[in-house]
């Protein structure tokens, strides 16, 4: 079965000048960029992809 991203960007976003992330498949988190959603995307495990968010949010704190 195949799992369809579900696009959403962060709750801090104020235009279009991020990135977009999928996380609702389990095996991977798949990023891509505002401006150029068809260029491609990148796809990364969870686990390291919740370590990054963890740092990102302390780097805010």
């Amino acid at each position: 079965m195949t799992t369809h991203p579900n696009w959403h960007t962060s709750s801090y976003t104020k235009s279009d000048t991020c990135v977009e992330v999928a996380d609702n498949d389990p095996a991977r988190v798949m990023i891509r960029d505002t401006k150029d959603r068809e260029r491609g995307t990148m796809g990364v495990r969870p686990a390291p992809w919740a370590a990054f968010v963890d740092h990102a949010k302390g780097l805010l704190s």
